[in-house]
């Protein structure tokens, strides 16, 4: 006879039996006792708190650092009949108050947020009332400040705690090293009965292979022309060089899509959309292209530039070979990447007197005087900022990192900073004579019927919607909502690609900085680390997927027999 996890993967997901681990995990959960899971990418750990979330009653709250993975669970949820949500920061003041009355009366079991959704005073206030049943945090490891990716947001997760002292967290992540797992379970308040629960990261499928090459491009010419069918993830270290490689494979009859964050919403969901379907085989992509996006029939990951630690490169390769069926992950290098790769620390923890200067930059840049500014966000044109002041891109945004992490200001995602708008006359005088063209008056109205409190304050709102009711274009829309400013009726600010900045204290005068304290020695050496790992994983002379498990833990992991190591001797 079933039980009822069981009977619940069978129904939704139609599978007769879990994966290894996963039903340890479940029952852990289930049993209240705080766990931590660490399962390879592709390892199936949605399922270990989907299962239970619908098990039990209640609201599973999920945290999670991406909105686009955010979307894409809720949608593949949604097409099981799955009830479950999302609150973003792209959806207006209504569309979140509607999203939480569903939560209060029941009508969502899986609510999916951000980390910084946690540090909202209203959504706090409203949590007890929520009937949380667990908390899962999905990619764990960027709570730890010896994880690679580390993000203060997250510690919001604990403080939570005392507002739900008896809800159980599941913790997950498919990279972690023993300190990053000690690190997380501390920040997590993990009770001291708590489970971890590990399956190795080795995939047998896989092989590593590094290959030392000066002509990047045209070597990977030679992969591309020896794969026969499946997909291909190429990774560059740049948005511009995304761009660059795909037009240049384009040009040798190998038809790619480039991805990158600083795209339009519209243009990544068509990218990844064509991706799914398999309309599209090869991606050229920065970093930001693969979390959530499942697509098993990935035959090789390509690094073309060298990412900056063991975790990154781990969790992008990783993307390769979920079916199981053999596949490859192949690091380009030369001796130009090392060079490279060492001038990272200096552009991520620039000098005490270079973060200095960037922050009088910017305030000068921003018109904020000493004193003004407190709680108050910013858009910065980086490339105009930087050209105005003589500033290096890279080091400015390492200051900006460590003025964040040293609790000056936020440094918040560019895919946040979604065009809003706002209506500046009253209802009564909304009807005068303002000699508006038609598809001003057409743009206007669509827009106040799909969004409330226009006349109150500045509201999310987005183009493409507004246009599909009307039929029309996005530029048609833009230049209506355009035309509308400079008439004085709306204030409407675009959709820049551009990062927001948020002062958590009053302006300082720049000598009041400090930054280098002792958090941020460590973090540099954590660094410094990761960078010289990944520089001796490409000079390894041993089994690369046995430098790779010994490097998260697995100090009884044997040579592969499949990486080019093992294939050579």
């Amino acid at each position: 006879m079933q039980d009822r996890f069981h009977r619940i993967l069978k129904q939704y997901w139609g599978y007769d039996s879990f994966r290894p681990l996963q039903e340890d995990i479940i029952r852990s959960i289930d049993a209240n006792i705080d766990t931590l899971a660490l399962m390879p990418t592709g390892g199936g750990k949605s399922i270990t708190f989907q299962v239970p979330a619908l098990a039990r009653d209640g609201l599973c709250l999920v945290v999670t650092p991406l909105v686009s993975l955010m979307r894409d669970q809720v949608q593949h949820l949604r097409e099981k009949n799955i009830l479950a949500a999302t609150i973003f920061s792209e959806m207006g003041s209504h569309a979140i108050e509607n999203t939480l009355s569903r939560c209060l009366y029941g009508n969502v079991k899986l609510l999916y947020i951000s980390p910084e959704r946690l540090g909202n005073e209203t959504f706090r206030n409203m949590l007890p009332t929520l009937n949380i049943s667990m908390i899962a945090v999905d990619e764990a490891h960027c709570i730890s400040q010896w994880g690679y990716d580390f993000r203060p947001a997250y510690l919001k997760i604990a403080e939570i705690r005392d507002l739900l002292p008896h809800v159980p967290i599941l913790a997950l992540t498919a990279t972690a090293t023993p300190d990053v797992i000690d690190d997380i379970k501390r920040q997590l308040h993990f009770r001291d009965n708590h489970n971890t629960f590990r399956k190795s990261f080795g995939r047998s499928n896989l092989h590593y292979i590094v290959r030392q090459v000066e002509d990047k491009p045209q070597y990977l010419l030679r992969i591309l022309r020896s794969i026969r069918d499946g997909a291909v993830i190429i990774y560059t270290s740049s948005r511009a060089r995304t761009r660059d490689i795909a037009t240049f494979l384009g040009e040798h009859d190998f038809p790619a899509e480039h991805f990158h964050a600083g795209l339009t919403s519209v243009k990544k969901n068509l990218i990844q959309e064509a991706w799914s379907k398999r309309e599209t085989n090869v991606i050229v992509a920065t970093n930001a292209f693969g979390m959530g996006i499942d697509r098993p029939d990935v035959r090789a990951v390509i690094h073309i530039d060298v990412p900056d630690s063991i975790e990154s490169y781990f969790q992008e390769a990783g993307r390769a070979g979920r079916d199981g069926n053999e596949s490859y992950a192949v690091l380009l290098f030369n001796r130009k990447d090392e060079s490279t790769l060492m001038r990272h620390i200096a552009d991520r923890f620039p000098s005490e007197d270079q973060v200095r200067r960037v922050y009088a930059k910017l305030c000068y840049y921003l018109e904020i005087g000493v004193g003004e500014a407190y709680e108050q966000t910013f858009p910065v044109d980086v490339d105009t900022l930087c050209y105005r002041h003589h500033l290096m891109p890279n080091m400015f945004y390492g200051a900006l990192r460590m003025l964040q992490s040293n609790g000056y200001l936020q440094l918040l995602d560019e895919n946040d900073n979604a065009s809003k708008l706002r209506i500046l006359v009253s209802h009564e005088d909304l009807y005068q004579n303002w000699g508006l063209t038609p598809n001003e008056e057409e743009t206007l109205d669509a827009t106040m019927r799909m969004y409330t409190g226009l006349f109150t304050d500045h509201a999310y709102v987005n183009e493409d919607d507004i246009a599909a009711r009307m039929g029309t274009d996005r530029q048609s829309v833009y230049t209506a909502l355009r035309g509308l400013t400079f008439k004085g009726i709306v204030s409407y600010i675009p959709y820049k690609r551009a990062p927001l900045v948020k002062f958590l204290t009053p302006r300082l005068d720049e000598s009041r900085i400090v930054t280098y304290r002792d958090t941020t020695l460590q973090q540099k050496r954590i660094y410094e680390h990761r960078i010289r790992s990944i520089i001796d994983y490409a000079n390894a002379r041993q089994c690369r997927s046995q430098f790779l498990l010994r490097y998260f833990g697995e100090s009884d992991a044997t040579p592969c027999g499949n990486c080019d190591y093992c294939r050579e001797h």
